[in-house]
């Protein structure tokens, strides 16, 4: 098997030095060139021929926002992965850099004491992503394999002969590709929607509270990154802040926001299947679940326990993701009720979540009680 061929872009010369020296010690990655800005970077493009690029985003001459923009106009399918500073500028940039067609973002390894460290760091960061975006065939689906799915439409058998309970929340996650497919999402939801979404974008903190506020922006709906004993509203989008697991748990006649700095799972916090497991012990049956472009199977434990409980889910396909590993594990698994392409998604949460339902509502839906 060919090696993955990767373009590194970045002002310094350190950093350049230290990602070529983790890239080459993987026996599955090889290091074609490095560039120190984005016009010496497209340059090299086609000298090299890369089958992705790591891009600083801040550098002199041409910036990581003027070369991504280029790159898209020139190599519309070359996986470009963003290298950022975790600071609000940095966030914002990456953002901008992400809406403008990254691939993905990794955050740079910042005061960890060592460079070993922040070889570390890269090795857990930025080795898998390079290599999830690389690779059409993710690992292996795990042994809960219960049915083979058509990637673009429907999955008729698995709900065959069920009737399907009324929504009373829609709890969302994503991964790569996630930024852009939540804009695509969100102005979908009209301004009456009668239940909350509480959504899990892996992020780390800063760009969790920065994509709530550009998802605000676009939509109808206000959207904020949720804090601790938030009562969860209808007509609400609550986004996990980074660094935390977010849940929701009742305390009386309410169901309010909790967080947590618990393990990760599956690598991960925010983790999804820490959220939709604790979105099944509230709601129960009136759990709709929805799983969006991600790399791993983050969620995948979590659809499962909404699905035992009688709720609905619904993945993303493969063509409109990015990565196609968090919903491609759900799909696979014979768990969802439909896999859409995610321009039909929120038409179908909003179908879903009105069935049953009169056409005014009031302003607070209130969670089954199990």
């Amino acid at each position: 098997m060919s090696k993955i061929r990767v373009l590194i872009v970045d002002d310094s010369v350190v950093i350049r030095r230290i990602v070529s020296d983790v890239l080459t010690a993987d026996p599955e990655l090889e290091v074609v060139g490095t560039a120190a800005n984005g016009r010496i970077a497209l340059a090299k493009i086609p000298q090299v021929n890369p089958d992705i690029i790591t891009l600083d985003v801040e550098m002199p001459e041409m910036d990581g926002l003027e070369t991504i923009a280029a790159i898209r106009k020139l190599y519309p399918r070359l996986p470009v992965i963003m290298f950022s500073t975790l600071t609000q500028r940095g966030a914002a940039t990456t953002l901008d850099a992400l809406t403008l067609g990254a691939s993905d973002y990794v955050t740079k390894p910042a005061n960890v004491g060592s460079v070993a460290a922040a070889q570390q760091s890269l090795r857990d960061q930025l080795i898998p992503k390079i290599k999830g975006l690389c690779c059409k065939l993710e690992t292996p689906a795990p042994k809960v394999l219960k049915a083979s799915v058509d990637s673009t439409r429907s999955h008729p058998s698995v709900r065959l002969g069920q009737s399907q309970s009324r929504v009373d929340i829609v709890a969302i996650g994503v991964s790569t590709g996630g930024p852009n497919a939540l804009a695509v999402l969100m102005p979908g939801f009209p301004a009456d929607f009668p239940v909350p979404i509480v959504i899990v974008q892996h992020m780390p903190p800063v760009f969790t509270k920065l994509l709530a506020d550009r998802l605000s922006s676009l939509s109808s709906l206000t959207v904020c990154e949720a804090t601790p004993g938030e009562e969860v509203r209808a007509g609400r989008v609550y986004v996990a802040p980074g660094d935390y697991h977010m849940i929701v748990k009742r305390a009386g006649a309410v169901v309010r926001i909790a967080t947590n700095q618990e393990k990760s799972e599956n690598s991960c916090r925010p983790a999804v299947d820490v959220l939709f497991r604790s979105v099944v012990q509230v709601y129960g049956a009136a759990s709709l679940g929805v799983i969006l472009t991600g790399m791993g199977q983050d969620g995948l434990r979590g659809c499962e326990q909404i699905r035992e409980a009688g709720g609905q889910i619904i993945s993303q396909d493969e063509a409109s993701s990015v990565v196609w590993g968090m919903p491609g594990f759900v799909a696979k698994a014979g768990l969802p009720d439909q896999v859409l392409p995610l321009n039909e998604i929120a038409p179908e949460i909003v179908r879903r979540v009105n069935k049953g339902r009169p056409e005014r509502q009031s302003s607070r839906v209130m969670p089954s009680i199990r």
